[in-house]
């Protein structure tokens, strides 16, 4: 993805919900089932474990933007960002973690292509 710009990296934001969550002060492990779903069909499995119970992560790339038409709010997988980026204008690719078993969720990063 050679247009990868405006990073944004959520693991300080997902200390503090995790420390929150153990703490007992936060329920985090609340994904929507359309979530899971996706996360069963289109997941990709990430080397780290869930911070919750130590087992499979995997993530998912959502895309937002004007310029995607019926496109934006999808998944697309890393393949299919590449091709986009040369696509399509300016958008931007959410990728969220997500581990079917404890059903714990968080944003991972964010960035803009194109």
């Amino acid at each position: 993805m050679n247009s990868l710009r405006g990073y944004i990296d959520y693991t300080l934001d997902k200390r503090a919900t995790l420390k929150a969550l153990f703490k007992g002060r936060a329920d985090a492990c609340d994904a929507d089932p359309y979530l899971l779903l996706a996360a069963k069909f289109h997941g990709v499995k990430v080397e780290r474990p869930c911070p919750v119970c130590k087992k499979t992560l995997v993530e998912l790339r959502y895309t937002f933007g004007d310029q995607l038409g019926q496109y934006s709010g999808r998944i697309k997988s890393v393949d299919e960002l590449t091709q986009m980026e040369k696509e399509f204008g300016e958008f931007r690719v959410y990728v969220v973690e997500i581990c079917r078993d404890c059903s714990w969720n968080h944003l991972s990063a964010s960035f803009i292509l194109g």
